[in-house]
């Protein structure tokens, strides 16, 4: 169903490309109010894909207006359960349709590689929406015992306006797990697609509205973070902002609510992710792949990427071995060939960002065990660096790039110390061989997430969201997604003799 390509059909499929190029508000492309735009580029190869148009305030006003019409009229939201999942279904069966497109497209805003584009981000993006639009008619409202004389209902409702600000590094991804349970609980939604990474957004959109999503409910406005991202943060009628990305936007959002209406708010923001290997872990192969996953996977450009290897010193050099057999698979190339494993990053600016950090390394004259060459001013090759102390930078921040710091460390306090040792706590990975050590492990180390024996972020059904800097206000993905759509109201009936005899009377 999701089988990769070669590498002159994707390059087919690309020559044929129709790129959107405007907003969509209302149910129709429309360009910027100002009739300003700004340039898409493909970051592998620097050529011009569009010129998209740069929204600002009065785009976002536009929007919103039409959003919250839309909302207060009923349009979406009081549709039945069985109406708002067979449209969501629509929509991801016209997903499936476009798939190949989409991945295509995906690969040249982004410079993933477009294998990983067609096997992992496409039918994801998929499934997510299928999962929270089978879970509309599932979900049951409740009642509280408060005895014979009253009838209490507690009932969830759409939130409203719900503004999703999107990164660069998923955007189909994160654009799922957003609009599947902000749509599912009867929410509009106006997206705003990071800059870099605006095509696929703009697509779905347009799909949506074909599968039946009624105009005004899904709304695209593209632009800047100050143009676009402020104003939807700062607006009296978005009733809350789902927002995935950096921490320090995370905190801007947060600002934003408290200065306008005190929309609620739910962050997904950065990681410093730790791989714990201990001397007891049973297949080195098995960890060298998984970790060789965890930090190279979509070029470390990923919240959730495993940054930090700490491992047992009697290990490690064994293991280190085993992880450069494994880095022989993950090959630097053109995107749109599906033999390559990492792509461009994406865009010259975050290259020299990340390009930093091995520069740190070489100051530190810290060993580059593996990698560490960086091509054509957009590609660097998966690196793995070792003797990296807590004091390091490359410890401490998210370097969002394919790097891999290397710490070593003698008993299981340190290692859980090393572990919680940073802001963060998005995920992070145990491998050891005890069931006692994975169960101390996954219950002592301060994540959201925590996988044994594997790097992962778990499934559709299972939350994701991070503790301290990494999150906060709720979780993405599974059930417990719907709750930050939706507001919890009671309903308290008065059912007593009393209140029956003066009604008679």
């Amino acid at each position: 169903m999701h089988e990769p390509l070669t590498a002159s059909e994707y390059k087919a499929i690309a020559a044929g490309l129709q790129f959107p190029t405007n907003a969509f508000i209302d149910g129709a492309f429309r360009p910027a109010n100002s009739g300003q735009t700004f340039t898409s580029t493909n970051p592998a190869t620097g050529e011009v894909l569009a010129e998209i148009a740069a929204c600002d305030a009065t785009d976002v006003d536009a929007a919103v207006s039409k959003a919250k019409q839309a909302f207060d009229d009923g349009r979406w939201r009081l549709r039945s359960p069985g109406e708002r999942k067979a449209v969501l279904l629509k929509l991801a069966r016209l997903l499936e349709d476009n798939r190949h497109e989409l991945a295509v497209m995906e690969s040249l805003d982004s410079g993933k590689p477009v294998g990983e584009c067609q096997t992992v981000d496409v039918p994801d993006t998929i499934h997510t929406i299928r999962w929270h639009a089978e879970l509309i008619d599932k979900l049951y409202d409740n009642t509280a015992p408060v005895g014979a004389n009253a009838l209490t209902m507690i009932v969830r409702e759409p939130v409203g306006v719900v503004g999703c600000v999107l990164p660069w590094n998923f955007p189909l991804l994160m654009l799922a797990w957003k609009i599947g349970p902000a749509l599912a609980a009867g929410c509009s939604v106006i997206v705003k697609p990071a800059q870099e990474t605006t095509l696929t957004t703009l697509r779905v959109a347009e799909l949506a509205h074909e599968a039946g999503i009624p105009a005004g409910v899904f709304n695209v406005v593209t632009g800047g973070g100050k143009e676009v991202g402020e104003p939807i943060g700062m607006h009296m009628d978005v009733d809350m902002v789902a927002f995935t990305g950096s921490t320090p936007t995370g905190r801007r959002f947060l600002r934003y609510a408290a200065d306008s209406n005190l929309k609620r708010v739910v962050l997904e923001c950065g990681g410093k992710n730790p791989a714990v290997v201990l001397d007891d872990a049973e297949d080195l192969d098995l960890v060298a792949e998984q970790v060789v996953n965890g930090a190279f996977w979509n070029m470390g450009e990923n919240c959730s990427a495993t940054s930090r290897l700490i491992v047992h010193s009697k290990v490690k050099d064994e293991l280190l071995k085993r992880i450069g057999a494994y880095m022989r698979e993950w090959k630097t190339g053109d995107p749109l060939d599906p033999a390559n494993r990492i792509g461009a990053l994406v865009s010259k600016a975050h290259f020299e960002k990340v390009k930093s950090f091995l520069d740190d390394a070489r100051k530190e004259k810290l060993t580059v065990t593996h990698g560490g060459e960086t091509h054509g001013g957009i590609f660097i090759e998966p690196t793995v660096v070792e003797g990296v102390t807590p004091a390091s930078r490359l410890f401490q921040e998210e370097i969002f790039g394919p790097v891999l710091s290397v710490t070593t460390f003698n008993s299981l306090a340190e290692a859980i110390a090393l572990a919680n040792d940073t802001n963060y706590g998005l995920t992070a990975s145990v491998y050891t061989g005890s069931l006692r050590n994975a169960i101390k492990l996954s219950r002592e180390i301060r994540a959201g997430v925590v996988t044994v024996n594997c790097f992962g972020e778990g499934d559709a059904s299972t939350p994701f969201g991070g503790y301290k800097e990494s999150g906060f206000g709720g979780r993405d993905k599974s059930v417990f997604a719907h709750d930050n759509y939706c507001e919890l109201k009671t309903i308290w009936i008065d059912v007593s003799e009393r209140s029956v005899d003066e009604t008679i009377r």
